[in-house]
């Protein structure tokens, strides 16, 4: 019956010129042959389609089968001879149809598709969309873009396989279309490459934009997302093999070292809504930080580097795209930009690094962000690479540079943690100075006077929190400990001897006032929490807890006390310190005093 109707549609047709063609033809051949394509007569529309009588017809209206032919390739069975059928239908249109029409159909059955067949659909609509496209002769660029485009819009809302399983298992598709999705525009990137070798001036060419736009929105989605590290088990991981593929494109259209070091964003045009601008430079600015990655941390196109740029200049231009990665909460962008700038780092030497960096708005903003990912990360082995990398940034600054840094840290960094850790380092650069042949001017003398006046004080003098400063307190008495023991008042090399009311003033009279408050405070908690269990007669009373707006697992008595006693502990540990320091500066002073004398 549904090939009667088709072939009686087919006769009707083959009597009217082209142009003479109504909608209504159009209607009927594709009621008609959706009808055979769902009853199964796939081989009969074959036949059909394959006849010479009918190439005008089916030229003009064979475009309308693309739906009806996507749906029942996805019904039946790889191995079922309708599929194959079906599949030798969707060629033969891309060989016969009108390629602006057909062009429109395939994107169109692209833009509709969703879910778990984005995947299947693209993959199996790129070879004849890439035949239609190579058959266009006007616009050719500009539909390659919107293909491309429009393809990478419909992948970019399925998830990246990030561990070994997922990419291994591919449930949706995602890493084999895209290396599909590469093949798709090999031919279009040769045409570029031979239209270039033809003209030196061939900046200006719609296709090689077009590819560079695909080129930018790949690197940003899937290769920012994805795990790139080589995986054991994987002979050829599908990810790694990607960015292969585009770092190829980026080189064969000249783009990638402008990309790389000019910081090229393509020549699209002008946003007049300035959130669009905004979204539009982010994005660009996520793919070239990926690219970065690629290039310096895996070493994709790594060949084609020029080995003429020092290494303070390599990370010079990386530090926007370390800012770029940090700044992100994802695992994957995060270890990125550590990956980053730990390979940038680890290029240079130790103590070269001058000063004039710090000038550089990304060398303030990048350790800034290092300190939050220390700090704030919920994930401890980048918390703990954060650590490691900042040490390593200290390290490869000269002395006016870590002196500059370590004052930046401290008035940014907001975490006793982390200001501890810096005066850790404050105290091992001072060192460095007593015990070398050479003068250190950064840290002895005024230079240090200043640094210390930084360290050796309360941010909110005797009611400053002791339990959540106590990271840096305990380091701040360390150092002085340090200078006190180390630097005779004979010498004073650092100068800690001509301070030493100062710094009694503002640090240690205010802690001891400090301490003396706190444990009188927790002293007196620890006596009501004991006189109310005792009135309970219960150690298991429970009391609600609120941290940051948030409550807390619910505490029993006997869990207070414990927290009070650790504080209790604490501030005997700060005083132990504190005793000791006071000791040693009037042993001093006194020993100074009986030489005068």
């Amino acid at each position: 019956m549904a090939v009667d109707e088709l072939q009686a549609i087919i006769q009707r047709c083959q009597i009217l010129e082209e142009a003479d063609f109504k909608g209504e033809d159009f209607n009927l051949f594709l009621v008609a042959g959706q009808k055979c394509l769902e009853d199964g007569y796939s081989a009969q529309l074959l036949e059909v389609i394959q006849n010479e009588k009918n190439k005008v017809i089916i030229k003009n209206m064979g475009w309308n089968l693309i739906s009806p032919l996507v749906r029942c390739i996805f019904m039946y069975k790889q191995e079922d001879d309708k599929r194959e059928h079906c599949l030798r239908i969707l060629d033969q249109l891309a060989q016969l149809c009108n390629p602006k029409e057909l062009f429109l159909g395939l994107l169109e059955q692209i833009e509709q598709t969703s879910g778990d067949q984005v995947c299947q659909t693209v993959m199996l609509l790129l070879q004849p969309l890439q035949t239609v496209l190579l058959k266009l002769e006007n616009k050719k660029a500009y539909s390659v873009g919107l293909s491309l485009a429009m393809i990478m819009n419909q992948l970019t809302p399925l998830p990246v396989p990030y561990t070994k399983q997922q990419i291994q298992e591919d449930k949706l598709g995602l890493c084999q279309c895209c290396n599909a999705v590469v093949d798709f525009a090999k031919p279009f990137v040769n045409e570029v490459v031979k239209d270039m070798e033809k003209s030196s001036e061939y900046d200006e060419m719609e296709l090689k934009e077009e590819l560079l736009k695909f080129c930018m929105k790949s690197l940003k989605y899937p290769l920012l997302t994805a795990q790139l590290e080589q995986l054991e088990g994987i002979e050829e991981h599908p990810f790694r093999h990607f960015a292969t593929e585009i770092i190829d494109i980026l080189w064969n259209i000249r783009e990638l070292m402008p990309l790389v070091f000019l910081h090229h964003k393509g020549k699209s045009p002008p946003w007049e809504n300035q959130e669009f601008a905004d979204i539009e430079q982010k994005n660009s600015a996520d793919s070239l930080a990926c690219l970065s990655y690629l290039m310096f941390v895996q070493h994709f196109g790594i060949e084609c580097f020029p080995v003429v740029f020092s290494p303070s200049y390599l990370l010079l231009c990386n530090m926007t795209h370390i800012e770029v990665l940090l700044k992100r909460t994802e695992e994957s962008m995060l270890s990125k930009g550590l990956d980053l700038f730990e390979s940038s780092l680890l290029r240079m030497e130790d103590n070269g690094l001058p000063r004039d960096y710090l000038e550089f708005r990304d060398f303030i903003n990048v350790p800034q962000d290092l300190v939050k990912v220390m700090t704030l990360c919920p994930m401890e082995h980048l918390r703990k690479k954060s650590l490691s990398i900042l040490q390593l940034f200290i390290d490869k600054f000269d002395t006016e540079g870590k002196y500059t840094l370590f004052r930046c840290l401290l008035k940014t960094s907001n975490h006793a943690g982390v200001e501890g850790y810096i005066i850790k380092n404050i105290k091992d650069q001072i060192h460095l100075s007593l015990t070398k042949e050479y003068d250190n001017v950064w840290f002895t003398g005024h230079h240090l006077i200043s640094l210390l006046d930084l360290v050796l004080s309360l941010p909110e003098g005797a009611e400053t929190d002791l339990l959540q400063n106590s990271d840096r307190i305990m380091a701040s008495l360390n150092l002085l400990r340090y200078l006190v023991i180390k630097d005779c008042e004979n010498d004073n090399q650092t100068g800690v001897w001509t301070t030493l009311t100062r710094i009694e003033q503002n640090f240690l009279k205010p802690l001891r006032v400090g301490l003396n408050m706190s444990r009188a405070h927790y002293e007196a908690e620890i006596k009501n929490k004991k006189e109310n269990r005792k009135e309970a007669h219960s150690s298991n009373t429970v009391c609600s807890v609120t941290v940051s707006g948030e409550k807390v697992p619910a505490m029993t008595t006997g869990m207070q006390l414990q927290v009070l006693h650790s504080a209790l502990f604490t501030f005997d540990l700060i005083e132990s310190v504190l005793a000791r320091v006071e000791e040693l500066i009037e042993v001093k002073i006194k020993a100074v005093m009986d030489e005068n004398s």
